[in-house]
């Protein structure tokens, strides 16, 4: 072969290889350009949980029994559609926030009374979560604020105040949460501890912790404003639950106490989010949800000092947090979306923390398997003015007595609060009780929504039917149509007397009657 044949070739084998690259760099930005033209459809998600912040606390849902100013999230509600039935699966907080996450009701798992500390996460590791559901869809998916669902921190499961930094954070909001990058702390008890995802890089005195949260959150909007990836975007406040530490600029300004003032911030918090989404230029193409854990604690808020002063927390709902009755799980709820959701709508149908993973996956075209989110039900429908499926939900107290409403019907297998608020639960009067039925209520909450005629003794036969149901979506293990799950560990629920009844997949005895 002569130089002139080998120049040839060479030429050749260049120009190919120059025109492989070329096609090759074509079809990836083709690739790009239509997975960035598929993300710019969908709209970016924003998640925000106050900490203890009753239904009543907000001027737009308690105009007339409210008393403390809060102007941005009445401008939210305006702005989009406001739930007026919507419930947090619990009366507290750790179980409530497990079921937003998850879609499946908290009772299923070990933790059915009370709240975790630290320790192994409530979350397995092969649970799906609303941020590995989003994560799979092409978002990036960021946490501030208060996780609150089990940390483990250099190998401690007792997680406390100033942990040394540098400490090291497994099991948390990055591993079993699924999120790309987390900044905030684990629960009130250690709120000083503040973690960068898995480490521990500062401690932060806690009455600077709602700006610090609220200063982070506007940066990470900020810094998304020429991203074409959506982002899920999930801000638990620690406010304006305990320690009640309103900022200095705050102090005073509601004129009623501490909480109040407390309350004031969070609201602000919450207008500075949907500003620098303006600002930024998302706000018009971004699904906004707000609402709070459970109701108002009454020992910190100083509930009776507030209901003197003209301040109802739960509006005209019986109880607070920690409380069976609606004034512990019926929280705020509105969703803002300008695209897609008319300002000024309303939706009077029930809706469970639960169902927000439902509705994320129908709007982000993600395709729930039978085991995931066993007990969510989508509510996308009632953005464009539709019917939901969801007629029923079960409420649990603090102390994990059940609540079960269908329709308007509401049955409470427990006599008093279940919680904090008077009549407290009195198991030894309880176990006394010469009818079975004197240990339940039932109230119609089409013409009693303050819970305060017991119709359990006119009515038997409903609570006899209603305690079975109840028990049925217990043993199923899912309550969602098309749903196959199974609890966790057995299920009580009832706690006195020879009617304690015990429930798991395995074994299950009848109620008596």
């Amino acid at each position: 072969m002569n130089v002139k044949n080998i120049k040839v070739i060479i030429r050749r084998s260049f120009l190919f290889i120059i025109t492989l690259v070329i096609s090759t760099s074509c079809s990836t930005k083709n690739e790009q350009k239509e997975e960035e033209e598929a993300n710019s459809e969908l709209p970016n998600i924003v998640v925000i949980l106050a900490d203890d912040l009753g239904f009543g606390e907000i001027q737009h849902l308690n105009p007339t029994r409210g008393k403390i100013p809060t102007p941005s999230l009445d401008a939210i509600a305006r702005s989009g559609m406001v739930f007026t039935d919507a419930h947090g699966t619990s009366s507290v907080c750790t179980p409530s926030r497990y079921s937003l996450m998850t879609g499946r009701y908290h009772w299923r798992t070990r933790l059915q009374k009370g709240v975790l500390k630290g320790g192994e996460s409530l979350i397995d590791a092969d649970k799906l979560t609303l941020a590995k559901m989003l994560k799979k869809q092409g978002y990036h998916t960021a946490m501030f604020g208060k996780w609150h669902l089990g940390i483990i921190v250099n190998g401690q499961h007792r997680v406390v105040s100033n942990m040394p930094i540098g400490s090291k954070v497994e099991k948390g909001p990055i591993d079993r949460g699924g999120f790309d990058e987390f900044h905030g702390f684990h629960h009130s008890g250690s709120m000083s501890t503040w973690i960068d995802n898995n480490e521990v890089t500062e401690n932060v005195p806690p009455i600077d912790m709602l700006p610090r949260l609220t200063e982070k959150t506007v940066e990470f909007i900020a810094g998304r404003k020429n991203n074409k990836k959506p982002f899920f975007l999930y801000i638990p406040w620690n406010s304006p639950h305990s320690p009640v530490v309103p900022s200095v600029e705050w102090q005073g300004k509601s004129g009623l106490n501490a909480h109040a003032d407390f309350v004031m911030q969070t609201d602000n918090s919450y207008g500075k989010v949907i500003q620098a989404l303006k600002d930024n230029g998302l706000y018009e193409n971004t699904l906004v949800i707000v609402s709070s854990d459970n109701g108002t604690s009454g020992p910190t808020s100083k509930i009776s000092e507030l209901n003197e002063m003209g301040h109802f927390p739960s509006a005209h709902y019986r109880g607070a947090k920690f409380d069976i009755w609606d004034g512990g799980h019926r929280v705020p709820f509105f969703a803002s979306w300008p695209k897609q959701i008319n300002a000024g709508s309303t939706h009077k149908g029930i809706v469970c923390f639960t169902d927000v993973m439902g509705t994320l996956a129908d709007i982000t075209n993600y395709q729930l398997s039978a085991q995931e989110g066993v007990d969510s039900q989508s509510f996308m429908k009632a953005f464009y003015g539709g019917k939901t499926n969801r007629n029923d939900v079960i409420h649990h107290s603090v102390q994990g007595y059940f609540a079960y409403r269908k329709d308007n019907w509401k049955m409470a297998a427990v006599p008093g609060s279940g919680g904090w608020t008077a009549p407290k639960t009195n198991k030894e009067e309880a176990n006394k009780a010469d009818n079975p039925i004197k240990n339940y209520q039932l109230y119609n909450m089409a013409l009693d929504e303050s819970e305060q005629k017991n119709l359990a003794e006119q009515y038997p036969e409903k609570v006899i039917e209603m305690r079975k149901e109840l028990a049925d979506i217990i043993r199923k293990g899912s309550s969602s149509k098309g749903k196959q799950g199974t609890n966790d560990a057995p299920v009580i629920i009832e706690k006195w007397g020879s009617h304690a009844v015990l429930i798991n997949d395995e074994f299950s005895k009848e109620l008596e009657e």
